[in-house]
């Protein structure tokens, strides 16, 4: 085949590959940086790891969690048991996997109450100029409050009442995810408050709002878009704090029944055999240190992918 048999089209659209590259989408770039970043890669995997075993180890690993067995108290790690038992005989490895379920899905959920509420309310104070100060004091008031005391306080005054209504599980997750979230949204309404503040100043912002279209589209199409990065990262982040603070409440005897196992519960309850049976303490104190660690590497390796300015580097 001559060059005038091919098809001018095809001719166009290599040159402009040859001039300008291959083309990349805004995800494609994002990924491409994200894997670049070493720490975070291997934190998504191991973070991966973790996840499919505390999802789906419970329902392939042979032992039950709840499952007394008063022959076999407190032994230490072997072939039958990998991590020992309790002082009532039970698998601490099962226990581990199905708290690991529940720490995970109180730190996912409570992330997400207070995104939600970090995004709206920084979202309407940069935007609307009128409720800037009365949100940003808002704001304030709640960064003033001690958190663990007032999680204390609340947890203390609504968990029986719950309880009552939602039963002891439901109740309880239902408090703890609430608590956690509504004194968590904080940091993300500044990231995203700064965020809108630049963007509404934007040549495309100041064209829409000229063109006459409603408040809510331009908030839709071309606000949020805009804060979505920082969204990500304050979730990644938001996540790590959940855990933290739900095993710490656990811990203390005023997060979930000690019937049912979390992190900080199997902790709570193996502080007092830490002598003669320490693998009860490792286990859950390394597991919630490892998730901790890998959720604050991705959301480190994120804040860099979504950086324009590397982005272009790259």
């Amino acid at each position: 085949m001559t060059t005038t048999d091919v098809p001018a089209g095809a001719v166009a659209a290599a040159s402009a590959e040859e001039e300008f590259g291959e083309y990349r989408s805004l995800w494609s770039d994002v990924w491409r940086q994200f894997r670049k970043h070493k720490g975070a890669m291997a934190s998504l995997f191991i973070l991966g790891f973790i996840m499919l075993a505390v999802y789906l180890g419970p329902f392939v690993y042979p032992y039950d969690p709840f499952e007394l067995n008063l022959e076999n108290l407190n032994q230490g790690p072997s072939g039958s048991h990998p991590l020992g038992t309790d002082n009532v005989g039970r698998d601490v490895l099962a226990r581990v996997l199905v708290g690991g379920r529940i720490s995970m899905s109180v730190g996912i959920a409570a992330m997400l109450v207070g995104v939600i509420i970090g995004t709206a309310v920084g979202v309407f104070s940069g935007y609307f100029k009128v409720l800037d100060g009365p949100l940003m004091r808002f704001t304030d008031l709640f960064i003033a409050i001690p958190q663990l005391p007032a999680l204390l306080v609340i947890v203390v005054l609504f968990r029986e009442p719950l309880k009552d209504s939602f039963g002891p599980r439901l109740g309880v997750f239902l408090l703890v995810v609430t608590v956690i979230g509504i004194f968590s949204w904080m940091q993300t309404a500044r990231i995203v408050r700064g965020d809108v503040l630049a963007a509404k100043q934007e040549d495309y912002v100041t064209a829409a709002r000229s063109l006459g279209s409603r408040q809510r589209n331009i908030l839709s199409r071309h606000i949020l878009p805009n804060v979505l990065s920082a969204v990500m990262v304050a979730s990644s982040l938001g996540v790590a704090t959940a855990i933290i603070t739900e095993s710490a409440l656990s811990f203390l005897g005023l997060g979930f029944p000690q019937d049912l196992p979390t992190w900080g519960t199997l902790l709570s309850l193996a502080k007092d055999y830490m002598q003669i049976n320490p693998w009860r303490t490792i286990a859950p104190g390394v597991l919630i240190s490892v998730t901790v660690l890998c959720v604050n590497f991705i959301g480190d390796g994120l804040r860099d992918a979504l950086d324009p300015k590397l982005r272009s580097k790259g």
